[in-house]
Formats: C-alpha cells, structure tokens, sequence
C-alpha cells in the first residue's frame, strides 16, 4: 500500500476537541466536514471555530481572513454526507468504547476503500475501536491536545493491524498543518503522554492518603524545586478529579483516597468550585516558595520515569519523542528521559524497589528496561549514557541546526511551546554547539526562534528555582561563546526578543528584526537583573541614561525604536525580512573569511581597552592581511572591475 493523499476531511463531533481539529485542518488549507448528532451542537461548535478564527486573524497569526477559512468548513447531521468524500475520517466522540465503536462502524460502510479512519481517544486502544471495522489496516489514532489550535502536539498511533503506509500518510497530515507528530508504535493504551503524567497526579494523592506531605507542600516542592509548571494536586483540579479516576476504573488502577473521597462529596476541582483547593471563597490553588522543604519529590519523578522506561523497553516510543510529547503535550520543561539521567537512573531504581518492598503496589515495580539500563552502568548523564548517549556530547533537545552548502550555520531555538525560553540545558547546547563546530565549514551564524512568535522570550524563569549556582554560570559561558565566535553571527529576530534573548542579540555580531517585534530587559520586575554581559552591552551601546531607563523600568521597546537607539542594525518589514537577511548573509559568505576573522576581533577587543591598544590591534591585524591570498584577489578584482572570488587561507 502506497502512501495515501490526503485532501479532504470530515470530523465527527463538534465538542471542543472536534471543532478544534476542524478548525486546525481549515486554517491548513484542507476542506472539513463537521458533523455532529444535532444541528445545535453543529451549530455551537461552527460558531466556536468562527470566534476563535477572528481572534487570530486579529492578531494576525493567521495568513488569510477568517472567512477565507471558514468558506472551506461545512457542517452536517447527516453522516453519509460529511465522510462522502473524506480521505481522512477523525472521530472525536466521548470516551465511551462502544460510541466509538458504533460511530467507526458506520463509517465503515459509508467511505470507501481507501478512506482512513482515525481516532481522537486519550485513553481507548486504538484496535479495540478499529474491531467494529472490515478494514482495521486502515485505523489508527489521531491523539489531539485540548485545544488543538494552541497544542502542537499529537499523537499518531498504530493499531495492532493499522498499514505503515496508513500511519505514514496520518504522520504527514500532522506535519502538514503545523504540529508536530509523535510516532506511537504500539497500541496501548493512554500513549505516551497520559502514561508518564498520570504518576505526577496519582503518586502525590497516594502521599496524601500516607500523610508523608500535605496538598501544599507537595505542589510547591514540584514547582519550584523541581520547576514543573503546575503542582500535581492543583493540576488535579484542572483536568478534573473525575476524569483522572475514570481513566483509571477503565483499566482496573486503583485511586488513591483523597481523590475518590472528594469525587464522592462532588468536589471535582475546578469545574465544581473544590477540589483539592477552593475555588469559590479560598481563591485556588495556596502555595508558597519555602513550602515545599523536606517533601520526597523523587517518589513522584521516579514513577513517570519508570513509565518513560516501560514505554522505551517495549518499543512503544523512543526516548527523544517521548520527551517532546511531554514537553508539548504535558507542559513540561523538560522530557521525563532526560530528566531521569540527570537525576540518576540508580536513584530512580533504588526509590522504586523500596517503595516496592514497603508497599508491594504493582506500581512500583521496576520496569526491565530500567533494570537492565542501571545493570549496564548505564545510570544517566554523569555515567556517559542512560536513555540517551552522552559520550559526545549528548543530543541536542532544545536547539536544531544545519550548515549549508554555502558554509552558513544556522541555528534555530526550538522551544517554541515556551517561546523559545531558555533553561540551562538549552545555554549548554548553544555553547556546545559553537565550540565543538568545524570553524573551516561555517563561513556565518543565524540564530533565530522556532515558530512566528517570538526569537526568545528571555530565560525560563521556573529552572533558576533548581538550578545550582555552578549551572547559572554556564548563562555567561554560553553568550560570550557566541560573542566570541570566530566568525559572523545573525540575530533574525521576528517577535518577542527579551531578557537572555535580548542578551544573545547584544552578542550577535549584526541584529535585524522584524517592525513587529518586542525587545527589552524585564528582569528587574522579577527581582533580577540582566545577565550574560546584558547590562554591559547595553551601556557600550546605548550610554548611561538610555541604559539605566531601560533596566530600571524594564522596559519593553518596539523594534523601530530599538533600531533607533543602535541596538539593532535594523527593524525592516514582514515582507522584506527574508531578503534583507539573505541579502547579509550573502555578503558574508561571498566575503573573506580570514579578513572577517580578524576585523570580527579587533572591533571586540579594541573597544574593551584604549584608543591606542585598538588602534594597535587594528595595526596588527591590517598587517597580517597583506599577507593573505585574499588580499591580492581582493586588489586583482578591483583593478580589473570584476567580483572577487575568495577562498580559504
């Protein structure tokens, strides 16, 4: 079976989820159907799309007006009518097995051959639905994150009898509008995502019921001592304590106490006004920074790890795309693999065979994969390897990056769910990246930000709360790296530029923006100060006053006046931004790499010291150049007005 093509689209189900898909793949270029039981709930969902549409054409993260969009969305109660002339079928019912299987029945019989049947479930195995069929090689699952137009990620999901090339052809439909797809190899059920974040919620309620912590304590040790966005009680709030205990009946879990208690008094979380905080006259969720000493976080870490590895040793997922599912689809700030090998993957086991021995809870058990990584050396990143390799240096999880053919190296700061922000890891890999690149292959450096929002958003904030101080030192390392790089660099900036952001452009050696972005310094209102040389690029460049308003302030300025000020070399339109970079960048690499090195080095260090050194600096350096092969091609072109062609020394 070829790989099939994909063009139109009927989704069944107008809920929040249902409409969300529709309005993603619409927004894509795709023709959808949206069909649901009742014109009501058809009509709710159309008009969903429509309000969400204007709000994004609104901020002009769209590219066309939103009627353009919705001209390519049609709506039906009738189901023969919406999947006619689907070559994709996503069902997006409630998780109810037998729904699912009645609906995918009767799209059975209503499509042809060829038409791929998906499912949006989060929690049902994909080939328990795909049953109800004559055709299961043509199922598979179609994991959506709530709501789909802000979460990038999904989950593609193999059927036990699900074709490669069906899987294949609903991988590159993902790809296709934007998000960014996971492969899930196996059928089991709740993924990837569920499975590793389920133990977040559920082992801190089962600390609760042993009274090793309150709700507080434990929520505020998860966020600011191990720098999750949410505590695991107040995300428990969130989703609902309902939903998290029938996605645990479904498959025979057991529920801590303190969660089936509250469910029984109908204190849901949010929805309901209580949960494990109150909503209605307590104002939610109550924790502090210092609340969190003495709680036992790697009880809770230990778990989603020893999933992680269950899912690893089966062949479910692989390690790198497990740790963007749950960056993506749990919010975390870093995968729970990479995670475990910073912690320790020993540690992880220790924690899990005492709780095993003490408690005897199937829950604990170790998983084999993480019994055979620990009994291979294989304990995490301080032992060279755990579920990854760090004999070289270790993968890259934060930035991406190529050279071109033409020797350019470009860089792209792919955190895009936290606007480019940067953790320590992701200063790390930056440094590593510089220092380790072959200088004789790159002729220049283009840093720019994964998605149209923003180049960096400025530090992660949330990591400054774990890290050591020893860790907060690589920030100066990693910026004065790219200060210091032997050749070129390119701040492309197209969106928020702030804070470390900010202090990587100062870096840079030339800074265009887009006239739409955002540059500025706002540490001071959380109670810092700019680093990474901020505070000292900024006064070379813009004097005292301008400086010390900025900072003071935290001031956030428009790249017109950032352009004004010098601390861009411009500020150019949308429309022209590409080719005003392609334009720099063609001159760099068309230039002579040796004249640029030394030119590079003597603008940096000349301006640190006297008027006099620079200028010997630059003696030297002008000097050194007449040597240079370069230099005669350089002289020979002129006098025969022609381009000089330059190469390597």
């Amino acid at each position: 079976m070829m790989e099939l093509e994909i063009e139109n689209l009927a989704v069944l189900g107008a809920g929040s989820m249902g409409h969300g898909i529709a309005e993603v793949a619409a927004i894509a270029g795709y023709d959808v159907f949206l069909r649901d039981v009742e014109e009501d709930l058809v009509r709710e969902g159309y008009d969903q799309i429509e309000w969400s549409l204007n709000k994004l054409a609104e901020k002009d993260q769209i590219d066309e007006d939103a009627e353009q969009v919705l001209d390519r969305i049609s709506t039906t109660v009738d189901l023969e009518t919406a999947v006619a002339d689907a070559d994709l079928v996503i069902e997006a019912a409630p998780e109810n097995l037998e729904l699912k299987r009645q609906i995918f029945e009767a799209v059975d019989s209503a499509t042809s051959d060829e038409t791929i049947l998906a499912t949006n479930t989060s929690s049902l195995r994909v080939s328990d639905i795909a049953t109800a069929t004559e055709r299961p090689e043509y199922c598979c699952g179609l994991h959506f994150f709530n709501p789909p137009v802000k979460m990038d990620l999904v989950e593609v999901v193999s059927g036990d009898q699900s074709s490669e090339a069906v899987v294949d052809s609903a991988y590159e439909f993902v790809n296709s509008m934007g998000k960014t797809p996971i492969r899930v190899r196996k059928d089991v059920p709740q993924f990837v995502v569920n499975n590793v974040l389920t133990p977040f919620m559920g082992e801190a309620a089962w600390m609760l019921d042993e009274e090793a912590a309150t709700i507080e304590a434990i929520d505020a040790a998860m966020v600011f001592k191990r720098g999750y966005p949410m505590g695991p009680f107040e995300l428990n709030d969130f989703g609902g304590l309902d939903i998290f205990a029938h996605t645990r009946d479904q498959w025979n879990d057991p529920v801590p106490a303190s969660i089936r208690s509250r469910i029984e008094s109908d204190d849901l979380g949010r929805k309901t006004g209580a949960g494990f905080y109150d909503y209605d006259g307590g104002g939610g969720a109550s924790y502090g920074p210092r609340q969190g000493d003495g709680v036992e976080t790697t009880r809770i870490e230990a778990r989603m790890i020893n999933e992680a590895a269950k899912l690893v040793g089966d062949d479910v997922a692989d390690p790198s795309d497990i740790d963007v599912a749950m960056r993506l689809g749990g919010g975390l700030p870093e995968g729970t693999c990479r995670t475990g090998d910073k912690l320790g993957l020993d540690v992880v086991l220790d924690t899990l065979e005492r709780l095993y021995e003490r408690t005897g809870a199937d829950r604990y058990e170790p998983a084999d994969y993480l019994v055979k990584l620990v009994d291979d050396g294989h304990t995490g990143e301080s032992a060279g390897a755990g579920f990854y390799d760090y004999r070289d240096g270790g993968p890259y999880h934060y930035i991406s990056h190529e050279v071109t053919d033409d020797g350019v190296l470009q860089v792209l700061f792919d955190r895009e769910e936290r606007l480019n922000a940067f953790s320590t890891d992701m200063f790390d890999e930056v440094q590593r990246l510089l220092e380790t690149s072959n200088t004789d292959e790159v002729s220049c450096v283009v840093f720019e930000g994964a998605g149209d929002r923003a180049f960096s958003a400025g530090a992660d904030i949330t990591g400054f709360t774990t890290a050591e101080p020893t860790e907060l030192m690589h920030i100066d390392e990693a910026i004065q790296a790219i200060y210091e790089y032997p050749r070129p660099t390119i701040a492309k900036i197209d969106g928020f530029c702030l804070g470390a952001g900010l202090e990587i452009t100062l870096a840079c050696d030339i800074r265009v923006a887009t006239t739409g972005s955002t540059l500025g310094s706002p540490e001071i209102d959380l109670g810092l100060i700019p680093g990474g040389g901020g505070t000292q690029r900024l006064v070379r460049l813009l004097g005292e006053p301008r400086t010390k308003e900025l900072v003071f302030r935290g001031m956030k300025i428009s790249a017109e006046q950032a352009a004004d000020w010098g601390i861009l070399n411009r500020a150019v339109p949308e429309a022209e931004f590409e080719a005003t970079i392609d334009d720099i960048v063609s001159d760099l690499v068309d230039g002579p790499q040796t004249a640029l090195e030394v030119a590079k080095h003597v603008i940096n260090e000349g301006q640190n010291g006297s008027l006099e050194t620079g200028l010997a600096l630059e003696s030297q350096g002008f000097g050194l150049l007449t040597t240079t092969d370069d230099m005669l091609e350089g002289v020979a072109a002129f006098n025969q007005d022609r381009a000089p062609e330059f190469g390597d020394e």
